[in-house]
C-alpha cells in the first residue's frame, strides 16, 4: 500500500512539473510585454539582412526592418543583440534572445532544436569566383581552396556538390569575401542575395569576379523561435501574412533588395504564405 502511494506522489509530482514547465514555455509572449520589450538575435554583417549603416551607425536591412514589425504587432520595443552565424541556433536555445532574425536557413535538420516563422525570403547558393582563376563551372573547385561562412549551410551545401574542395569557413560573411578579395581562396559561397550586394561593393573591380550561374540548393529564410512557443509564433505569422497582404512585403523587397539597390534583383519570386517545406 504504501508503495502504490509513493508511486501515486510521484506521478503526481511529474504532472506539476510537467504543467509547470508548459506553463512557463507557454509564458513567453506575455513576459515579452511584461519586459515591454523582444530581442532579436541579427548577424549585422549579411546585407542587405542585417548590417550596420556607415553614416548612423544604426543595424539596418530586410530583417531588421521586419523585426520592427513583429514589436510594432506586439506593442513593445525591439532590441537587437549580434551574433555569429554559429551562434545562432544556441544563443536562442539558451533564451539569450527571443527571436532569431539572423538569415536563417529552415531545412528539416534544425526543425528538431528551432521553431520557424513563415518563410519571409528565398534565394539559393551560389559561389563568386576570380575571374582570373580558370573557374567556369562547379566541378572545377575540386581541390581548390574555397572560402565560406562557418556554421551556415553554404558549407554544407558546398561541401556536399563539390566534396573535394578545399573549404575555409570564417565567423562571418564580411571575412569571407575579404578573404577571396585578398586571394586566400578561389572561390567564395554565399546566398545569392547576399552575394549580390558583396559583388554591388567591388565597384570597378567587380570585373575581376564572376559569380557562376548554377545555384547549389535552395534556401528558405525565416525566424527562428523556441520550440513550442506557439503564442509568439502565432503573432509573427500574423505580422508576416499582414506584410504580403498590404503590399509593405513586396516594398521592403524593393528597398533592399530590388532595381537600384546592390543585389539589383529584378523581381520577387516568391511570396510570404507558408512554413511548410
Amino acid at each position: 500500500m504504501a508503495k502504490r502511494r509513493t508511486l501515486l506522489a510521484c506521478a503526481i509530482a511529474l504532472s506539476v512539473q510537467f504543467a509547470v514547465a508548459g506553463a512557463a514555455q507557454a509564458d513567453q509572449l506575455a513576459d515579452i510585454k511584461k519586459k515591454g520589450e523582444i530581442v532579436f538575435g541579427v548577424l549585422g554583417t549579411d546585407e542587405p539582412n542585417s548590417f550596420i549603416d556607415p553614416k548612423t551607425r544604426e543595424l539596418v536591412g530586410y530583417e531588421i526592418d521586419l523585426a520592427k514589425a513583429v514589436a510594432r504587432k506586439i506593442g513593445v520595443k525591439p532590441v537587437f543583440r549580434q551574433m555569429s552565424v554559429a551562434a545562432r541556433i544556441p544563443e536562442l536555445q539558451q533564451g539569450h534572445v527571443d527571436v532569431l532574425a539572423a538569415t536563417l536557413t529552415h531545412n528539416k535538420e534544425r526543425e528538431s532544436q528551432v521553431d520557424f516563422a513563415l518563410t519571409h525570403f528565398v534565394t539559393g547558393s551560389k559561389v563568386m569566383v576570380r575571374a582570373a582563376g580558370g573557374v567556369n563551372t562547379l566541378a572545377q573547385l575540386a581541390g581548390k581552396k574555397v572560402v565560406t561562412v562557418r556554421g551556415g549551410t553554404q558549407e554544407t551545401n558546398i561541401r556536399a556538390a563539390v566534396p573535394t574542395a578545399s573549404v575555409v569557413t570564417f565567423e562571418n560573411t564580411q571575412q569571407a569575401f575579404q578573404a577571396l578579395q585578398q586571394g586566400k581562396g578561389i572561390a567564395y559561397v554565399n546566398d545569392e542575395s547576399s552575394l549580390l550586394a558583396d559583388y554591388g561593393k567591388l565597384g570597378p573591380a567587380a570585373k575581376n569576379f564572376v559569380i557562376l550561374p548554377n545555384s547549389i540548393g535552395v534556401e528558405s529564410i525565416a525566424l527562428g523561435l523556441r520550440k513550442g512557443e506557439q503564442g509568439l509564433k502565432a503573432v509573427v505569422d500574423a505580422t508576416l501574412r499582414e506584410l504580403e497582404s498590404s503590399g509593405a512585403a513586396a516594398t521592403l523587397f524593393n528597398k533592399w533588395y530590388g532595381p537600384g539597390t546592390r543585389p539589383n534583383m529584378a523581381k520577387r519570386a516568391f511570396t510570404i504564405h507558408t512554413d511548410k517545406l
